[in-house]
């Protein structure tokens, strides 16, 4: 990365750990290009220690180039030469030399891609137990880093019950992309406008953030950096997936049918053609890597499953999978500049429509932080066959908040007024709440600049 952004509370966390008498094992996992790898060589810059990038290699080749990283990280030229054939004896012994050569100092172990190094030889988990147990945990002398892309592999390997590691972390990090305020500081020059809609383009992860020019346009961006066939964003998708599944392409049906509106199982089997009773396999491969999420309508209520929606949760996928996957035959045929101006264009303010209702929802706790809301809170939306409710507050006073959300402009704010008080009076006000409304606007009104409950988008950027 050619800047380094947010975080403080994760640094915070293992510079405390660095700092402690006592070792500390910190399990480090999220979803690809989130920024683990940059959060720890940021931290390693003031720690000493050893970084080593898992591979899809032998395990034998792995120890060698482990031990190789570790003479040159640690300045101790013999580690390289040392015949060691398993992670146990390369780990104690990178551990015990700079333990003689540096008594008061802590090393910092940190293994990145864990997957591919437990992919080549299993027995690692339990070696780094063994090490654990045995030696490290009461000697302070090291921090362990164990950081995995693979969502079900790191819990289930790492911290799960069934794994040799379990009850051991000291801590651990399971890094979310950026909120919407800490993404906007990657694109200082734009706009609060064109830095939301960088956020609905992109969502908070900061590989992809940095991919957007906030030198040139919207516009300019999308053409060069989601359109292009030759730009690292236009392959970004069918990468994740097939990084992670055996087969893709029901997997791209899926997203497409979502993408184009189709929210229920049953909507999807129609558009896909796949059989209903499969999709169940590929909604929980997909809410696992955390491409989908599972929706319900929020009221208070018991979940009911014939109210089930499933959204792409990913905003770069969600951009691909309704603009770039069903244009792919135009992009190449009628160029990107006129696939853009005639097919993806006049959607796009509609679409960076849903992406604010997703902002606004993300923005209310901050909004009730703001006014020390001390009561338990759920965020979500609602729908019924009456009527759809953008943002919903469901909180533990036993008052709910409803929102209106709206992109574009607003010719009567009397109008959205009335229209939020007609979906109030059809919100299934189970609990018998009382009902506050509020409303999100691109740009306030001046005859609503004062008022309360009226947000404007700058309002949601300048909460603390």
């Amino acid at each position: 990365m050619g800047q380094f952004v947010g975080r403080a509370n994760e640094l915070r966390l293992l510079a405390r750990a660095a700092e402690s008498p006592h070792s500390a094992f910190i399990p480090i996992y999220g979803r690809r290009r989130v920024g683990k790898s940059e959060l720890i060589l940021k931290f390693m810059k003031d720690h000493a220690g050893v970084y080593y990038l898992g591979k899809q290699s032998p395990q034998g080749l792995q120890v060698r180039e482990f031990l190789g990283q570790a003479s040159v990280a640690l300045d101790m030229p013999l580690l390289a030469e040392l015949r060691i054939a398993d992670w146990s004896s390369a780990f104690n012994t990178v551990v015990e030399q700079w333990r003689t050569a540096n008594p008061s100092s802590k090393l910092v172990l940190a293994l990145d891609e864990f997957q591919w190094i437990a992919a080549s030889d299993p027995g690692v988990v339990s070696a780094l137990q063994e090490c654990w147990d045995r030696n490290w945990r009461s000697s302070g002398a090291v921090v362990l880093l164990l950081c995995g892309s693979y969502l079900g592999f790191m819990e289930r390997e790492v911290l799960g019950r069934s794994s040799p590691l379990f009850g051991r972390r000291t801590a651990q990090i399971h890094l979310q992309p950026f909120d919407y305020r800490d993404a906007a500081r990657f694109h200082p020059r734009w706009s609060r406008v064109d830095q939301a809609k960088a956020y609905f383009l992109v969502g908070g992860l900061p590989q992809y953030l940095l991919c957007l020019d906030d030198r040139r346009s919207i516009d300019a961006n999308i053409r060069d950096n989601l359109l292009d066939e030759f730009a690292p964003l236009f392959h970004e998708p069918a990468f994740l997936l097939r990084e992670e599944l055996r087969e893709v392409a029901p997997y791209h049906a899926v997203l497409f049918a979502i993408a184009s509106g189709e929210r229920t199982a049953r909507a999807v089997a129609d558009a896909t053609g796949l059989p209903e009773r499969n999709l169940h396999y590929y909604f929980e491969q997909l809410t696992a890597m955390g491409y989908v999420r599972r929706r319900y309508p929020l009221d208070g209520g018991r979940p009911n499953p014939k109210q089930l929606r499933f959204t792409i949760d990913d905003p770069l996928l969600r951009f691909h999978f309704r603009f770039v996957f069903p244009n792919t035959s135009a992009l190449k045929s009628a160029g990107v500049a006129r696939t853009f101006a005639e097919a993806i264009k006049p959607s796009l303010d509609s679409w960076f429509g849903e992406g604010f209702e997703r902002l606004c929802r993300k923005a209310l706790p901050r909004i009730y932080a703001g006014e020390a809301l001390g009561a338990a809170f759920e965020v979500g939306e609602f729908w019924s066959k009456e009527t759809q409710i953008d943002v919903v507050g469901l909180r533990g006073d036993n008052w709910t908040d409803l929102g209106e959300c709206k992109w574009g402009s607003v010719r009567s704010p009397k109008a959205l007024e009335d229209e939020l008080a007609r979906k109030a009076g059809l919100y299934r006000n189970s609990r018998g709440a009382t009902l506050y409304k509020r409303y999100f606007v691109r740009n306030k009104p001046a005859s609503r600049a004062d008022a309360d409950g009226w947000y404007s988008l700058e309002d949601l950027y300048a909460l603390a």
